[in-house]
């Protein structure tokens, strides 16, 4: 395949991660296509055979060496869903009247969990109050 050929499949791909909604996959066949095609370029006439292997092994090792670091460094912070632990200090509203320690039903991100009233006073239905711990399944909420 000519030099030419290579950049433009190399752009081509390059462009086409922009539609995927894998997280850098194509990218690196754009960028090991486009270093085929400069080697093609620099190097001259290179068997179509040697251009293919070359570009299936820099597609491999740059997805097995440069994908990882470069996920960690684009997306520091990789939440699954959204964290159990990330509802702290979020407001919950009780369902029902919970006297202190007691286990009843709140309502958080519009699902009703389990909630134990952690504070010295009774928190009324309805009542704005303040996830301080995560047990489990079970919300510790304190009023405001």
């Amino acid at each position: 395949m000519t030099w030419w050929l290579w950049l433009l499949l190399g752009l081509a791909l390059l462009a086409s991660e922009v539609f995927t909604p894998g997280a850098f996959f194509v990218f690196f066949f754009g960028l090991s296509a486009l270093a085929v095609g400069l080697a093609a370029r620099l190097g001259g006439d290179t068997p179509g055979w040697f251009q293919w292997f070359l570009f299936s092994l820099l597609s491999v090792l740059s997805l097995v060496f440069l994908r990882g670091p470069l996920l960690k460094r684009i997306m520091p912070v990789r939440r699954e869903g959204l964290a159990v632990d990330s509802m702290v200090g979020e407001v919950a509203v009780p369902l029902e009247e919970l006297p202190p320690g007691a286990v009843g039903k709140a309502e958080l991100r519009g699902a009703a969990w389990s909630a134990k009233n952690v504070d010295v006073r009774a928190l009324a239905r309805g009542e704005r109050s303040v996830v301080v711990a995560v047990d489990g399944l079970v919300l510790s909420v304190r009023g405001q």
